[in-house]
């Protein structure tokens, strides 16, 4: 069969096709890494600035705000944890990474999300490229991200906001697509537009899958923090890569406690913040 059918060359037009965005768009790749990488660098230094209790603090009473006290507790347990094992501050620089990538994907995502609930021709053609988006390697997008925003930060975050994407646009649509018929019917009855239907009536009903498809979009981007460290990204993933590297066996279990305590409570947060509490907070 390879006799007869000569091989595509699809390798090598991939490869031509990134060398042609490199030298056509390189001046506005280095535009969005130096934004993205001043983003992160700003999130750090926000993070930290007030000292480590304060601020494990200030994440427990957002806890308690968002959630419930039990949350609250585990937060600035867990975060005075991760101080005493002295990863403090690789525990920021993963927490800025996951904050931008999250924040990006949200931002990207929600209103394609809308626009696929509203666009049967959208949905079709954006369905496929998210099933791509979801199952592609991970460790593929970071060999374009490389050649587009060289070693460091960036690819491993425009990694992180590509794997962390799809979950966001998916649950957007489907939270605005459950909202009940005889709602629209009611809105449309009232002479109410689209917008108004979306912004009064299906986006606040969609709240709890939007919330859920945060959370999701939350977690992918841990789980990219290993992977982009081999790229340059810092934080808790570097603490691993290394222990990996260089087998050590407690460093990488201590800093995947830390990554895991992270994940726990980022997850317990999302979780109660896309719920609506009837008779007031848990308890």
């Amino acid at each position: 069969m390879n006799e007869l059918l000569p091989r595509l060359p699809f390798a090598d037009w991939i490869d031509t096709g990134v060398d042609w965005m490199v030298d056509v768009f390189g001046p506005l790749f280095d535009g969005i890494s130096t934004g993205l990488e001043a983003t992160v660098e700003t999130f750090v230094d926000i993070m930290d600035f007030p000292p480590s209790i304060l601020l494990a603090v200030i994440f427990a009473l957002l806890a308690w705000w968002l959630s419930t006290k039990r949350i609250a507790l585990f937060t600035l347990i867990g975060f005075l944890f991760i101080d005493y094992l002295g990863y403090w501050y690789p525990m920021l620089q993963m927490l800025a990474l996951v904050l931008t990538s999250v924040a990006i994907a949200i931002i990207i995502g929600v209103p394609i999300g809308i626009w696929m609930s509203q666009q049967l021709m959208a949905r079709r053609i954006i369905t496929p490229i998210l099933d791509l988006m979801q199952t592609m390697p991970a460790f593929v997008y970071l060999i374009p991200a490389i050649f587009f925003f060289n070693i460091g930060v960036v690819p491993g975050l425009v990694a992180s906001i590509i794997f962390a994407m799809p979950p966001t646009i998916r649950l957007t649509m489907l939270g605005i697509e459950q909202v009940p018929k005889d709602l629209i019917e009611a809105t449309e009855a009232f002479g109410s537009t689209t917008w108004q239907r979306l912004l009064k009536v299906q986006i606040p009903l969609a709240k709890p899958n939007i919330m859920a498809g945060v959370n999701q979009s939350i977690m992918l981007s841990l789980s990219m923090v290993v992977i982009a460290s081999m790229v340059g990204a810092p934080g808790l993933g570097t603490k691993v890569y290394q222990a990996v590297t260089q087998l050590k066996t407690g460093v990488g279990v201590e800093t995947g406690v830390a990554i895991v305590l992270v994940a726990i409570i980022l997850d317990r947060i999302t979780q109660h913040a896309g719920r609506s509490k009837q008779g007031g907070k848990e308890s």
